[in-house]
């Protein structure tokens, strides 16, 4: 039997991404610019039937996919929400300007706290700390639907997909750093049994619009 797809989305511009904030758990949605684009990714995978869809506890998944189902024009699928998808928490720099704490610590040190996979953060998680809640609801909840050969789509968070992507396609600690999930971008994969992508069966969907490539 040919396994589903497993689609990855991390929401779209939140009022605190626009404005440059770390925003971690708290619940913060979507700008209108967020809300249209949204709706226009859901375009990008209206060739898919989508069997079942999770997003993480945070509105701004939730919002992100009912506007991407506008744009899919696909009939109802069940969705489930689930904490083990919910984005890392940035503990103490919760609330701060990412650009302002950056000139305060300076590029290294910004970068690690960012993109480093065990660089913790007072109060908070590191990248290892949500791979570690993240990859196991994957394994046990996830997997077994794609080897039935169901499409699940998850709408979660920047950090979450990056923790996923790097136990589906085995990158390794010191390699994640330079991995980072755009907005408006959606990841596709094929996976085996193991949960691991199968070679040659990933796939980029990106909006070709100004904005697709800022960074948040």
């Amino acid at each position: 039997m040919k396994t589903g797809t497993l689609i990855l989305v991390r929401h779209h511009e939140s009022e605190w991404n626009k404005l440059g904030i770390w925003t971690g758990l708290t619940d913060i949605g979507l700008t209108e610019y967020g809300f249209e684009q949204s709706e226009e990714m859901g375009k990008l995978i209206a060739n898919i039937h989508i069997d079942q869809a999770f997003v993480s506890e945070q509105k701004r998944s939730s919002q992100t996919l009912e506007h991407m189902i506008l744009g899919m024009k696909q009939n109802a699928f069940p969705i489930d929400r689930s904490g083990a998808i919910n984005e890392r928490d940035y503990g103490d720099y919760t609330g701060k300007n990412k650009w302002e704490v950056q000139k305060e610590i300076g590029e290294e040190a910004f970068e690690n706290i960012r993109r480093g996979w065990n660089e913790p953060v007072p109060h908070g998680e590191t990248l290892k700390m949500v791979y570690e809640r993240a990859v196991p609801f994957y394994l046990s909840t996830i997997v077994p639907m794609l080897m039935t050969g169901k499409n699940v789509l998850v709408v979660s968070h920047g950090n979450t997909i990056r923790a996923l992507s790097k136990y589906i396609e085995n990158i390794s600690d010191e390699g994640i750093k330079k991995v980072e999930m755009l907005i408006g971008c959606i990841l596709l994969y094929q996976v085996d049994k193991e949960g691991r992508v199968i070679p040659d069966k990933k796939e980029l969907r990106c909006l070709e619009i100004e904005g697709t490539s800022k960074k948040y």
